[in-house]
């Protein structure tokens, strides 16, 4: 029984990462964070075919140094910025207006998750390399 568990998980998992492989290289060339999708895909995959393990790193540094990169100057966060607030706008407007072509709020509803994720990767991407360094404070020596 537990080898049949083990073999929908595999497959769930390789389905999911599957999914998100393909919906992050779309991304790739489109608004989104098609390089971190392709990363979750990755390392769902890797789990479900250990085998593909050994693509997860280059994988993965490439996506950070991209995330990095993203808040590397200060219009680079104003132009993350602006195109997070545009996507919600155009999804905003996308959902209320039937004059244009694909309208209705699920192209809506999607434009305005794909800014939203834009904007939520662009704080954590921020806090990420503009953190709080942990450095360890300096406590004077008790003097007896």
């Amino acid at each position: 029984m537990a080898r049949g568990t083990e073999s929908v998980r595999r497959a769930a998992l390789g389905i999911l990462g599957g999914a998100l492989v393909v919906i992050g290289a779309g991304l790739l060339v489109l608004p989104g964070p098609g390089l971190l999708l392709v990363l979750a895909g990755m390392v769902l995959l890797s789990r479900a075919v250990p085998a593909l393990d050994r693509y997860v790193g280059p994988v993965r540094r490439r996506a950070m140094r991209a995330a990095d990169e993203s808040v590397a100057s200060p219009w680079r966060i104003a132009g993350s910025t602006l195109v997070g607030l545009f996507l919600i706008g155009a999804g905003l407007v996308w959902g209320l207006l039937r004059q244009l072509p694909y309208s209705g709020w699920g192209t809506g509803a999607s434009l305005i998750i794909s800014g939203l994720v834009v904007l939520a990767l662009l704080v954590w991407s921020y806090r990420r390399v503009h953190g709080p360094r942990h450095v360890s404070p300096t406590v004077p020596s008790p003097r007896r």
